[in-house]
Formats: C-alpha cells, sequence, structure tokens
C-alpha cells in the first residue's frame, strides 16, 4: 500500500473521528436550529455565541466549573495517593491474604455503581451527615479499584533488582516507593489521572443526590438541570443542547491534547545496570 493511500485512509479516519465534534461546535454557534447535514456548513450570518450567553445566564457557568473543580480534583487526588499506596501493596509486599484481596478487588469491579447508589446515600447523609458537602461527594469515588489495578500491573513490571538495592541500601518501603517506584510508573499516573477525570467530571447522579444547592452542583449536573428545564424555552434549544456539550466537553479534550504524548511508557528496566 503506497503512501498516498495510507495517507489518504488515515485523513478520512480522522475526519470520521472529528466531525462530530465538529457539528458540536458548530451547532453551539447558530442562531437559528439547523439538525440537517447542511447545518455543518453555516453561513457566517447565522453564527452567535448567544447560546453560551444563555447557559451562563442560567446556571453561572463560574461558579458550575469551580464546584466541578473541587469534586474531580478531590476524587483524583484520593484516588492517586490511595492507588498507588494499595496498587504497590498487591504487587511488591508479601502478606498473608493478597491474593484474597487481589480477587475482592476484581470482584469490586463487576458491581455497577448504581446498586450501590442507595446504601451509600444512606451511609454518607445519614450515617455521616454530609448532604450539601463537598466531602459527602467525593468520598464515594475517593477509591477506584481500576486504579488500584493499574498501578498494580505497572508496579509487577519493574524489576525486582531495584527493590532489592534499595533496601539493602536502607530505604524503608515508604522511601522505596516514593524514590524508586513512583518515579518510573509516571505514564500510569498520567494515564490515572485522565481515566479518573473523566468519571467524576462526567458525574451528575450522585452530586445530584448529595445537594440541591445550585452553588454547590457540578457543572454536569447544573447542565442536566439546563436541559430539562431551562432549554426548552430558550431561542434555539437545538443550539442550547449543543452549547451545553461543549462547555461540559471542552476541559477533558484540552486534558487529553496535553497529556497524550506522554502516554507512553518509558524504559521499565532504564534504572538497571545490565
Amino acid at each position: 500500500m503506497s503512501r498516498v493511500v495510507r495517507f489518504v485512509l488515515l485523513l478520512l479516519g480522522a475526519f470520521v473521528f472529528l466531525f462530530p465534534f465538529y457539528y458540536m461546535l458548530i451547532g453551539s454557534l447558530q442562531t437559528e436550529p439547523d439538525s440537517s447535514v447542511t447545518g455543518a456548513f453555516p453561513s457566517p450570518g447565522n453564527l452567535t455565541g448567544h447560546n453560551y450567553v444563555e447557559i451562563n445566564t442560567a446556571i453561572n457557568l463560574g461558579r458550575s466549573l469551580l464546584n466541578s473543580g473541587i469534586f474531580t480534583g478531590g476524587v483524583i487526588l484520593c484516588t492517586m495517593v490511595f492507588g498507588v499506596l494499595a496498587g504497590y501493596a498487591l504487587a511488591r509486599l508479601q502478606f498473608r491474604g493478597r491474593g484474597a484481596v487481589f480477587s475482592l478487588m476484581l470482584l469490586v469491579q463487576v458491581i455497577p455503581f448504581q446498586l450501590l447508589t442507595i446504601p451509600l446515600y444512606v451511609l454518607i447523609v445519614r450515617g455521616y451527615g454530609l448532604a450539601d458537602s463537598y466531602p459527602g461527594m467525593i468520598l464515594p469515588f475517593a477509591i477506584n479499584s481500576t486504579a488500584v489495578f493499574v498501578f498494580r500491573q505497572y508496579f509487577l513490571q519493574l524489576p525486582q533488582e531495584l527493590f532489592d538495592a534499595a533496601r539493602i541500601d536502607g530505604a524503608g518501603e515508604l522511601n522505596t516507593l516514593l524514590r524508586v517506584a513512583v518515579p518510573l510508573v509516571k505514564p500510569a499516573l498520567l494515564t490515572g489521572v485522565l481515566l479518573t477525570f473523566i468519571g467524576p467530571w462526567n458525574e451528575f447522579l450522585w452530586p445530584f443526590l448529595i445537594t440541591k444547592q445550585q452553588d454547590l452542583q457540578p457543572l454536569a449536573v447544573s447542565l442536566s438541570n439546563y436541559l430539562t428545564t431551562v432549554s426548552a424555552r430558550a431561542a434555539n434549544p437545538f443550539g442550547a443542547v449543543l452549547a451545553g456539550a461543549c462547555v461540559l466537553a471542552a476541559p477533558a479534550v484540552t486534558l487529553f491534547l496535553i497529556f497524550q504524548r506522554r502516554f507512553i511508557s518509558s524504559s521499565l528496566e532504564s534504572g538497571v545496570k545490565g
């Protein structure tokens, strides 16, 4: 296959992949709704930013973005800390019942979060009294079994000689983790951050249950309320819906574009003399 044919096929694939994002952005800027194929190529006179102004007026985008940042940032911080500690323990520490703990962790991954919503709600709201608060939204997502599994697999790939050398030099387990293991699994950390970011950033069910106060609701909850109530009365409901989707998708796309080059595993054996 010639280079020209490969280039054309890759260009076609990129177009098919990017067209929904382009259509979403163009649709959000239209003054008059046009859901047909020709709406993807509107005239300049039919473009406006009024749909975004309507959203900001209805839900206060700045406050909603701040709430989402606090909620998502707290989840990411907890997930990275507990995920690294648990993954390292399951990969490198020898203790009785390690296999059983790992099996239970895998079992947790097959249980849908929706099945745990009611008991978690009773525990968080009635047991701990954390309704209408950021901790009440963050705690159910503080430990992610998928992140623990990813970190465990990365730590297992590290050469044993690195840990033996650290212990011979007198390093404790925590010091070995921070100075030896973590610097060599940066791709896993970045992957974990992105995968963890997507979940809480788009989550609307749990924060909606925890708080009904608009000044505490993350962006996904505010947009969900806007799309189901206010957008129908907007001048361009179609554009309002697409504008809300653009606002919600923009941070995730930006994060991916920033870190996409770093999702390449470094040589895990580069620290071993051979």
